[in-house]
């Protein structure tokens, strides 16, 4: 699930998911034209999701109205399970007949931490690691390169802040 905060109300969406019992693990502060990203794991179904996590997020954010806009993506097919922090998280819109090759392509370069088709408005969820902002250059680069059917990526570096 994607927020976009309110201008300045970033310190107060983190501590309302904080309330929520969310991992600290799993709520990422990004810059980029995403806030924050939380992902969910270990969901059996679409209802339990909405009643355990979705409702109240979307409650506990809109207090106040600290965020203008959430997007939630459900995994389609999840890539390989991950402790690591990112760098950053590239989100790839691909096209339809390149998908799950894309998701293969993704994979086999070394810096990719891991790829979710997911259905939103966009259709691959990344993970990536970098040293630096030079470094995640050259994995973008790379990536546009090397795998097939990418239409569009947005690109967010994950914060250095500890949550």
């Amino acid at each position: 699930m994607c927020l976009s905060c309110k201008p300045g109300a970033y310190n107060k969406v983190l501590q309302e998911l904080m309330k929520l019992n969310i991992p600290r693990g799993d709520i990422f502060l990004l810059f980029g034209p995403i806030d924050v990203l939380v992902q969910f794991k270990g969901i059996k179904d679409l209802n339990e999701f909405l009643e355990k996590w979705f409702n109240p997020v979307r409650m506990a954010c809109c207090k106040e109205t600290l965020c203008k806009k959430t997007m939630t993506f459900v995994v389609v097919n999840e890539g390989t399970s991950y402790a690591e922090e990112p760098f950053a998280f590239m989100f790839l819109n691909v096209q339809p007949q390149h998908l799950e090759k894309a998701q293969i392509e993704l994979m086999k370069v070394p810096e990719v931490v891991s790829a979710d088709i997911v259905l939103g408005s966009y259709d691959i969820i990344s993970p990536v690691r970098a040293k630096d902002r030079i470094d995640l250059e050259r994995v973008i680069s790379k990536i546009h390169r090397t795998v097939p059917g990418i239409e569009g990526t947005a690109t967010t570096i994950v914060s250095m802040i500890r949550i």
